[in-house]
């Protein structure tokens, strides 16, 4: 069952820090190195002039919200707004936290602002259209999402389920139109794409007389091994465990199109993906690693589903010294422009000792500086916000945009 839980401390009207401190006429400065990344974002000013995303509706789309009702009034706000769109409806059903963590940055940046917390069923994209479905009807300005379906697109921006997304969230001209910020993913070591390089026996080639790529797994949990064929080419492909000599070909199929080989490793075997097609087929293929590394890579067009849609503002990942993050997924030199920014990570938390990294914390930051924005601009459109927000880019590399850093570093202007 679908159930709303709107949560707020009974009896209490609580105040967020910003306001507070407002209200006492000196301003919030926090300490350490999180004063220091809300600084280089420009966010320290804009909150004492009072834009701190008042009025401002920001759904989190997330699987991870295990043990959020103790945030509450701490790192996240005194009220929040749950909605599960799982079977059973539970928000709390995965044992993990990473959708605190991206509420966190997010009221970091933008305190004043309405957080929805959404989930959806996973592997299921019509809970995922619907929780967006649903997010607009509550009038949603910004989503943040920092999960990553590789499988449900073309990488291209194509696809079934990513033609449905953006149409729901619009072109951002029209009001309702929503900004969905999403992560760049961290595929970029873990991804391979372009065109199929078969030698004689029909056996595609990684790399020069290369044709069977190694794989890296993560411990001994699950990997997903999964092949999308982009135009009319049909390929199969395995994953074979050379220790015993061994071939796992049970394919599922993936909503976007693609098929994916699923197995626990075994700690200590050597595990190697092949693939291979008719003779004379051709066409382009792409293959993404979850759950371990792949050998043999390609950077380019590692941005997945949601971030390779059109309407979705992409943020991919650097270090302190602007330099992109390795595993931070970059875009391709043809077609849609990805990624549209960088922000700079770990981003310093409260919630844990760990800082949060990856392109996971990228994300929110864009959504908690869009919120900024909307706040200064509420006559904008969404596209203007989107454009504003590109163009205010702090360049990293040569002038304009790049596959690696898109437009450059998020930064919040003094006078947006």
């Amino acid at each position: 069952m679908e159930v709303v839980r709107i949560l707020v401390i009974a009896g209490l009207l609580v105040l967020s820090s910003v306001q507070l401190a407002l209200a006492a006429g000196e301003p919030t400065i926090p300490d350490g190195e999180r004063r220091q990344h809300l600084q280089q974002l420009g966010v320290l000013a804009a909150h004492q002039r009072g834009v701190t995303g008042r009025g401002i509706r920001i759904a989190i789309l997330d699987s991870g919200f295990r043990g959020y009702r103790d945030q509450l009034g701490k790192t996240l706000p005194a009220r929040v707004v749950a909605r599960s769109f799982r079977d059973d409806g539970d928000l709390e059903a995965r044992e993990s936290h990473h959708g605190i963590l991206c509420a966190e940055v997010i009221h970091a940046i933008a305190p004043d602002a309405e957080l929805y917390l959404i989930n959806w069923e996973p592997d299921t994209p019509t809970s995922f259209l619907k929780a967006i479905q649903w997010a607009r009807a509550q009038h949603i300005q910004v989503i943040s999402c920092s999960i990553i379906m590789p499988g449900w697109s073309d990488g291209q921006g194509g696809g079934p389920v990513q033609e449905s997304l953006q149409r729901l969230l619009g072109d951002g001209t029209h009001p309702g139109d929503m900004l969905c910020c999403t992560s760049a993913g961290n595929l970029a070591q873990r991804h391979w794409a372009g065109a199929f390089r078969p030698n004689r026996q029909g056996v595609h080639q990684w790399s020069d007389q290369v044709t069977l790529n190694p794989l890296s797994p993560w411990g001994v949990n699950a990997m997903s091994v999964e092949l999308t064929t982009i135009g009319e080419m049909h390929a199969n492909f395995e994953v074979i465990d050379t220790t015993d000599d061994q071939s796992i070909r049970q394919v599922l199929a993936l909503p976007g199109g693609g098929r994916a080989i699923r197995f626990l490793p075994i700690q200590g075997h050597d595990y190697r993906v092949r693939v291979w097609a008719n003779p004379g087929a051709a066409g382009k293929l792409r293959l993404v690693i979850l759950g371990g590394y792949l050998d043999v890579t390609q950077r380019e067009g590692s941005v997945c589903f949601p971030g390779d849609g059109r309407h979705c503002l992409t943020v991919g990942a650097v270090d302190s010294d602007g330099e992109r993050s390795a595993y931070s997924s970059c875009g391709q030199r043809t077609g849609i422009a990805k990624p549209d920014c960088v922000a700079t990570v770990p981003f310093p938390s409260r919630f844990r000792a760990q800082p949060f990294s990856g392109t996971s914390a990228a994300a929110p930051q864009a959504a908690g500086l869009a919120a900024l924005w909307c706040q200064c601009h509420p006559d904008w459109t969404i596209a203007r916000t989107r454009g504003a927000m590109q163009t205010n880019c702090r360049d990293l590399n040569l002038p304009g945009h790049d596959i690696d850093t898109g437009y450059g570093l998020l930064h919040l202007p003094s006078r947006p």
